[in-house]
């Protein structure tokens, strides 16, 4: 039995071409997956700082919430990190339940159409932006007092 030549053996990436679906369908996994990881660290974080007592908790809050005022270069440099990993994760929320939601309707039958289903891949994105930047502008104007 002979081949064709220039036929691939099996589907690769590498013939496709990316779609928002594709991408999103990637984003999900990858947005649960920051979900739990950072999430769960963080947590496991929080309750050993609880569990540490006051000293272990004023501790946890210097690095991850508020360094203050005679913070070290450490403790500041720590929390900007926790604070765009916190952007990082609110994103990865916004996209898993947007790309959640999408699947939802996918289960019942609906929008397997190419043009909606790729409308309804680029409208999941889009929210997750939005929503999102609406969350850090919420964020950032408790902070400077508006």
């Amino acid at each position: 039995m002979t081949q064709k030549a220039g036929r691939p053996l099996a589907p690769h990436l590498q013939i496709y071409r990316w779609s928002p679906q594709m991408a999103i369908s990637i984003f999900h996994r990858a947005t649960g997956f920051i979900l739990a990881t950072a999430g769960m660290l963080t947590l496991l974080w929080w309750l050993s700082a609880i569990g540490g007592g006051a000293e272990s908790y004023a501790s946890f809050q210097k690095y991850v919430v508020s360094a203050g005022v005679g913070a070290t270069g450490l403790q500041t440099a720590s929390n900007w990190f926790f604070r765009l990993v916190a952007l990082a994760v609110t994103f990865s929320f916004f996209q898993h339940v947007c790309s959640g939601l999408r699947h939802l309707v996918l289960d019942i039958g609906a929008g397997y159409e190419l043009k909606t289903n790729r409308t309804w891949a680029v409208a999941a994105f889009v929210a997750a932006f939005f929503a999102t930047a609406l969350v850090a502008l919420l964020v950032a104007s408790r902070f400077i007092g508006v």
